[in-house]
């Protein structure tokens, strides 16, 4: 089921340009030619009679007897059709009476000339003279942008103007009279056609002009629809994750820059997936599109974004100037949601509507990470579900509730192990010589009694600081070397471990222990250190990887480059694999991103026998890869994390995907 507004956009997106109806074509040219038709009018008017009276000069040459009526006629003329020109400019007349009262001071002149140099004396003179009349008739079709009536009329005026007077000036000879008459007639047919095909030729930049402005304004609105497309969640209609963090990213450079405060509200609609299970998924779709209007309306009276983050849960950005402020909003945002009672029958807590609950954070002084705030609402949205749903906590570092140690998830962890809600994935990584999954990376899952799944990042530092990771821990390596190692599955099986594994007093005996119960070899075993992780260059921890790689279990550095530790692990500790972060590789869609990756290669090359990257999601970060010459790759393009049961069948797939591709680039 799709949101409306998401069809709409996908209509915008395939819509084709409206254009403009035949019939409206010649006004819309009129309408956007107006001002330049005044502006070109004008200028050449200036020119017309600038020249014009320059020809005084001939008329005191060849009409001395008369001179002085023909230049005192010239300058009236002129000097009257400019003042009358600037005050319709002035008046904002239409461009076709500016063009009429161009014409007609173009013809007023010819006339005024004429009648006060027709009784001169100089008969020869004159009659020679009398064929400029013809430049008359020229200029109103050449000199001019007017409009082909406008400029017909008046030449055919000016032409007729002529011939009469060749047929009534007596002193003139009757074979002259026809010369100058057929040479007027062919000047007004050549210039008349000439200036209609320049009018046909104008009208035609026009057309092709406004075909290229609609085809322009038409790529730009489908631009906009695209990048509105690929901003919404198709259900909802609200902004998709793409959107919100770049909408995080923008508030977060805000208060860094300006301390302009903001807060994260992270709502997630209550035992979500009973209601998918008891009525379906398209009602499962109508429950998040409605509560997502709901939302929306809730916080349209706020300084406020909302966005859907995925699943069943919504995310809110709000800019905010206290914690008063974050906690009124939270509790509209609940209050919203009951008030539309939506039946939810299947909830088994006294309840029967739908409800959502609210985690929220704040910016404070010690926010030094966006991605610390995110984590903040994450776990008072965790407290707030495991205190009963239905309602709203906010983040409070002094809160013991809120902290790492949560009594709820703390306990969950005790018996995680016992009530299998804890689980291995695992993620398949390629060997770029050889096309093949040659390693793969175990990832540990979480989930609550009523199989709500909890963030690796939420309960693994809660397992640390309890120590509950000494037990999964060896739990975990046990299940790897059991589930893939000892069948064969696969080459090599990384597993992440912590600090607090690496000081535990006896670790490396409890791992030889396992490989040998499962007569799997300490070479097929592989523990990743993150670089993000504080953990002191102990004497304790050194002797356990020093321990571990005597039993020839590899060593691999994850996350390098994100944190402050990596070159000093990389001068005490020999890795057998460096796997880069992520970040490093999405960089490289650009220039100085691409350097910063080919640098942090020469850099490990030295250093390292194998350098693995991760993140890699798409066909072209692969082939950038694999012309870096990188050794390993990992990511959803590779492969997705999965249960064990789908990656014994994944492995062959990805090769013969692996093969198919390989053969296409032969």
């Amino acid at each position: 089921m799709t949101h409306v507004l998401a069809d709409m956009i996908e209509t915008d997106f395939r819509s084709e340009p409206m254009k403009p109806a035949p019939e409206s074509l010649r006004s819309l040219y009129d309408s956007e030619s107006e001002s330049k038709r005044k502006q070109v009018t004008r200028h050449g008017l200036w020119i017309a009679v600038a020249a014009y009276l320059l020809y005084s000069l001939t008329d005191v040459l060849f009409l001395r007897d008369v001179a002085a009526q023909t230049v005192a006629g010239r300058f009236a003329v002129g000097i009257v059709s400019l003042c009358l020109l600037e005050l319709t400019l002035r008046l904002r007349a239409s461009a076709n009476l500016v063009d009429v009262l161009a014409a007609t001071a173009v013809l007023s002149g010819y006339v005024v000339w004429l009648l006060t140099g027709w009784n001169t004396a100089e008969t020869a003179s004159f009659s020679y003279y009398m064929v400029f009349g013809a430049i008359f008739m020229m200029s109103l079709n050449l000199f001019f942008s007017f409009r082909f009536p406008v400029a017909l009329a008046a030449s055919t005026t000016t032409m007729a103007i002529f011939l009469g007077s060749l047929y009534a000036y007596m002193p003139m000879d009757l074979i002259y009279k026809l010369i100058l008459g057929a040479f007027c007639i062919s000047c007004f047919v050549f210039t008349s056609y000439v200036n209609l095909q320049l009018n046909r030729e104008r009208f035609k930049v026009f057309l092709n002009a406004l075909e290229a402005r609609l085809q322009q304004n038409a790529s730009e609105e489908r631009g906009k629809a695209l990048l509105r497309l690929s901003n919404t969640d198709p259900l909802t209609g609200l902004e998709n994750r793409r959107a919100v963090d770049q909408r995080l990213r923008t508030r977060w450079q805000d208060w860094q820059e300006n301390g302009v405060m903001f807060a994260v509200l992270l709502v997630d609609v209550d035992f979500f997936k009973r209601y998918n299970d008891c009525y379906g998924h398209q009602e499962g779709d109508r429950c998040l599109t409605t509560v997502a209007k709901g939302l929306y309306d809730a916080i349209s009276h706020y300084d406020a974004a909302i966005g859907r983050y995925g699943g069943e849960e919504f995310i809110v950005i709000a800019r905010v100037e206290d914690q008063k402020e974050v906690a009124d909003l939270a509790e509209t945002i609940c209050r919203s949601v009951r008030e539309m009672a939506l039946p939810h029958g299947q909830r088994r807590d006294g309840i029967s509507i739908v409800t959502v609950s609210v985690g929220a954070s704040l910016t404070r002084g010690q926010s030094v990470k966006l991605e610390k705030i995110i984590h903040e609402a994450d776990r008072a949205l965790y407290t707030a579900k495991a205190n009963g749903r239905n309602g709203v906590k906010l983040f409070d570092p002094d809160d013991p509730q809120s902290s790492d140690e949560s009594e709820h998830i703390a306990a969950i962890l005790k018996i995680a192990l016992e009530q299998k809600l804890v689980s291995l994935v695992y993620q398949p990584i390629r060997g770029v010589q050889s096309g093949t999954i040659e390693a793969a990376e175990a990832l540990m899952r979480l989930k609550m009694l009523d199989g709500a799944p909890v963030s690796p990042a939420v309960f693994i530092p809660i397992a640390e600081r309890t120590g509950a990771i000494i037990e999964l821990g060896r739990w975990a390596i046990r299940t790897v070397c059991v589930d893939l190692l000892a069948k064969d599955l696969v080459q090599v099986v990384s597993v992440n471990v912590s600090p607090i594994q690496l000081k535990m007093p006896g670790f490396a005996a409890s791992v030889a222990l396992i490989l040998a119960e499962t007569g799997v070899s300490g070479g097929r075993l592989a523990f990743e250190i993150t670089e993000g992780v504080e953990m002191e260059m102990n004497s304790d921890i050194l002797r356990c990887i020093s321990d571990l790689k005597k039993m020839g279990v590899q060593i691999w550095l994850d996350d390098f480059g994100t944190g402050f530790a990596g070159l000093s692990w990389l001068r005490l500790i020999d890795f057998d694999t460096v796997k880069i972060d992520r970040s490093f590789l999405h960089d490289c869609d650009q220039k100085r991103g691409r350097t910063m990756m080919q640098d942090i290669i020469s850099l490990l090359r030295n250093r390292t026998r194998t350098i693995l990257v991760e993140g890699v999601e798409t066909g072209e970060q692969q082939a950038l890869m694999e012309e870096y010459k990188i050794d390993h790759l990992q990511g959803y393009h590779v492969g997705r994390p999965v249960p064990v049961e789908q990656f014994t069948a994944a492995p062959k797939k990805v090769e013969a995907v692996a093969r198919r591709k390989s053969s296409v680039r032969r």
